[in-house]
């Protein structure tokens, strides 16, 4: 049998609908999207900006404020580093770029790579429910500060930060604000303009589109310039270089309207599958507790940490019905206790022994409690040394 798939937040798989839109693209639209002097080059810019469009009423954009990239990472260098730069050719006294040490490990290294640069990396602490104290940021932002990156949801616990708090005191210190949304887009109502948000970050992947696409809103009125990473045709807007690949652009676009669509659906869907989750391995492996639990959250990305004596890796690896993580898929290959957990005040056994869970839309309450019951079960295992022992659950 195929394990039962809660690791949603490292990738979702591809919506039968988004397959359809992008079978087709591939099939009939094969021109270059850049190549408009025929028809068929006609044919695949129609459907790039058809997609476009969709990315953008997502999250309360205009279509021209829409870049495409090859995903998340892509767009968080672009936004981080083309900002920085773009201010340090205009002589710009703003050195400063600040971040949360509970960042997404793209945004920690593409703030820590200008330190190269002559920049000044800040990266600050978090409280103890995973959320920035605004009165540690209003002291960061005391000196003149170019960029600051918010991850609008957390990718391993799925804290929201304050951003009716926090970007006006970015906004008061004349910095830009860039926010890593491709957790939140398509979990909940994302409005750009309302956030105060300069500059934000998708993924394809994160929500039923395929992988090896993304995009970045890049503000227009006022302005936001960007120094491109690298050089080449100048397409998109100058800003990102290179021939799309219009079907992955066209999933895209699809997966964006059909989350949009379903917006409130999905969200309810995925609360219920937590609760479900949780009080089944509550009920079956007592002493299981959600970290960050009285925080405000996404629906359907939590983090469990597991009763003492037990490491989430061993209880993973005795369950292989069961695919879940540790942490975040980009530093899954550590197999170390996840930073974010760490940062958040955390001892080191408390967040080895936690796992993230992440049911998705075509998750059923009877898989994500089956799979409550797998981990129990695992744990129990590994408790009592693998010696068989009868399951618990009630």
């Amino acid at each position: 049998m195929e394990p039962l798939y809660l690791d949603h937040a490292a990738t979702t798989p591809c919506d039968p609908r988004v397959v359809a839109v992008m079978s087709k693209a591939l099939v009939e639209t094969n021109g270059n999207p850049h190549s408009t002097t025929h028809d068929s080059g006609r044919k695949a810019a129609a459907l790039v900006e058809h997609a476009r469009t969709q990315v953008a009423e997502l999250i309360g954009a205009e279509a021209r404020e829409i870049i495409f990239t090859s995903g998340a990472t892509e767009a968080n260098n672009l936004a981080i580093k083309g900002a920085a730069r773009f201010l340090a050719t205009q002589g710009s006294p703003r050195k400063r770029v600040v971040t949360v040490v509970t960042e997404h490990k793209c945004v920690l290294e593409s703030v820590r790579d200008l330190a190269q640069e002559g920049f000044d990396p800040v990266i600050l602490p978090v409280r103890p429910d995973g959320r920035l104290d605004p009165d540690v940021l209003a002291r960061a932002l005391e000196v003149p500060t170019a960029v600051v990156s918010l991850m609008a949801a957390n990718n391993e616990t799925g804290v929201l930060q304050d951003y009716a708090t926090l970007a006006p005191l970015v906004q008061q210190a004349g910095a830009l604000l860039h926010a890593d949304l491709a957790q939140a887009a398509g979990k909940i109502p994302v409005d750009v303009r309302a956030m105060g948000v300069a500059l934000g970050s998708l993924s394809s992947h994160k929500l039923y589109g395929p992988k090896g696409v993304g995009a970045l809103y890049v503000r227009r009125r006022p302005r936001v310039r960007l120094q491109p990473l690298f050089s080449g045709g100048g397409q998109e807007r100058g800003l990102r270089s290179g021939t799309l690949p219009g079907f992955l652009v066209a999933g895209f676009g699809e997966a964006c309207s059909i989350a949009r669509e379903q917006l409130g659906q999905d969200a309810a869907h995925l609360a219920h599958l937590q609760t479900v989750f949780v009080d089944r391995l509550q009920r079956c492996l007592p002493g299981s507790f959600v970290n960050a639990q009285n925080s405000q959250r996404l629906p359907g990305v939590f983090s469990v940490r597991l009763p003492a004596g037990l490491r989430a890796l061993d209880v993973l690896a005795a369950q292989p019905g069961v695919a879940a993580s540790l942490g975040s898929a980009c530093s899954s290959a550590d197999l170390a206790p996840s930073y974010v957990l760490e940062a958040m005040g955390l001892t080191w056994d408390e967040a080895a022994r936690s796992l993230r869970l992440s049911p998705g839309r075509f998750t059923s309450a009877a898989e994500a409690e089956r799979a409550a019951e797998l981990l129990a079960q695992a744990a129990q295992k590994v408790r009592a040394s693998h010696t068989p022992q009868e399951s618990l659950c009630v």
